[in-house]
């Protein structure tokens, strides 16, 4: 969930209009007959009637196989095409998870160090100081770090790098110091912003992920994307999932939303750019539902797809448990409400974080079990993994700002209805 107020200004999203709206229509190989296939088809369609959420994709899967796939809604503004498990949107932060892994596939490999200095690999890094504050005359107050980076403190939210979405300091040092790059410009230079406490002391969500992507290609001698799709898009048959939007993919994109302060939906002219300096390993894909749940199979599976293992056991089991100790997930409170609400899942239950993903450490109220993983991306999609009742699920559309109350109510009723499926 990575992108700047700047950009949506530059991209002119003054645009208005509703979508088309239609009825949940489940895919191949869902259980509409049954059970989940009537709840979770309400769960989908009910989030998309009067306006309230632009098109919805619902879908989930075990180890074996997918057992719901459903949609609602068109897939742009006037026109026929439905949306459906094929349809390609902006994932934003859900391609962190991928990136997370191919670090660990590194790892694996004796390329990269959990627990080394992470400027062993990227020499700028060992340059990153603290914001402290700003002095009487609004320029900021840096110090050196108690301690350097390690590529564990970036896989878990601990290196102290943040987002200037939900840091109010950073975001006031992106608007008060000149030349300061914003994430959106695609420029490397846009990840050299100080960090906002010493690494280790605390969890901040924030732009770690991007520097690991970039530890990836140092480690690898490849660029990202390419990384990807020779070690896990590529091996997962992950066809549609990438930084570029292909011809075919964009046959099948869908409109980007924004809801106004009074509700309403306009249409927002947006597309991340496609040829940037660097491949954001935090926030850069585009994908489909069909082609995630191939992911989370994976993760349900131990690292194994069909015939092939992705990752080890071992790097799995260091993906689906705690790695920050005592620490906790903390709110994420907005600093730019254009792109973000307030945001927290489930309140109330502790939640920690692994090396690429939140960890609910309690049973949450949609029925998802302890020790489950998930996460999200900025555009409100939505999934998690469900281990120990071997089930994993996500909902996709596109809609500003992030923490929607429609779009995550809709997540919530359709994970809701998997589990009710369940017994």
């Amino acid at each position: 969930m990575t992108l700047s107020r700047r950009a949506f200004i530059r991209s002119g999203a003054a645009a208005s209009g509703l979508p088309v709206l239609g009825c949940a229509t489940p895919g191949p190989g869902s259980a509409a007959a049954g059970t989940l296939g009537a709840r979770a088809d309400k769960a989908i369609a009910d989030a998309t009637v009067a306006g309230g959420v632009p098109g919805m994709v619902g879908a989930a899967t075990t180890g074996r196989g997918t057992v719901y796939s459903g949609a609602s809604g068109a897939r742009r503004q006037g026109q026929g095409a439905a949306m459906d498990a094929d349809t390609v949107m902006f994932i934003a932060s859900m391609t962190k998870p991928l990136t997370s892994l191919a670090a660990l596939q590194l790892v694996e490999r004796g390329k990269l160090s959990l627990d080394e200095p992470a400027s062993k690999v990227l020499p700028e890094l060992a340059k990153t100081p603290v914001l402290v504050g700003f002095d009487s005359q609004g320029a900021p107050v840096l110090r050196p770090p108690a301690g350097p980076v390690t590529l564990r403190q970036l896989l878990t939210h601990t290196s102290g790098f943040v987002y200037d979405i939900w840091d109010a300091a950073l975001n006031r040092y992106y608007t008060t110091v000149p030349g300061a790059a914003p994430l959106a410009s695609g420029r490397r230079a846009a990840l050299q912003v100080p960090i906002g406490f010493d690494p280790g002391t605390r969890w901040e969500y924030g732009i770690g992920i991007d520097w690991v992507g970039l530890m990836v290609e140092a480690a690898s001698g490849q660029r990202l994307g390419e990384y990807f799709q020779r070690h896990i898009t590529g091996p997962l048959g992950m066809d549609s999932t990438d930084f570029r939007i292909s011809t075919s993919m964009r046959s099948r994109l869908a409109d980007m939303y924004t809801r106004g302060a009074d509700g309403a939906l306009a249409v927002l002219p947006f597309e991340s750019l496609q040829y940037p300096e660097f491949e954001s390993g935090g926030a850069g894909l585009y994908s489909t539902a069909n082609d995630y749940l191939k992911f989370l199979r994976m993760i349900l599976n131990k690292g194994v797809s069909g015939r092939q293992r992705i990752a080890t056991e071992q790097t799995v089991g260091l993906m689906s448990r705690n790695a920050i100790g005592g620490l906790r997930v903390e709110p994420l409170r907005a600093a730019i409400p254009f792109l973000s609400r307030d945001a927290e899942f489930f309140p109330g239950v502790p939640k920690t974080w692994s090396l690429a993903f939140m960890v609910n450490e309690g049973v949450a109220p949609t029925g998802r079990s302890a020790g489950s993983l998930s996460w999200a991306g900025l555009a409100n999609t939505y999934f998690w993994i469900d281990p120990a009742r071997d089930i994993a699920g996500l909902t996709m559309t596109q809609l500003f700002p992030f923490a929607d109350p429609k779009a995550l109510t809709a997540f919530y009723d359709f994970e809701t209805s998997v589990y009710q499926s369940l017994g």
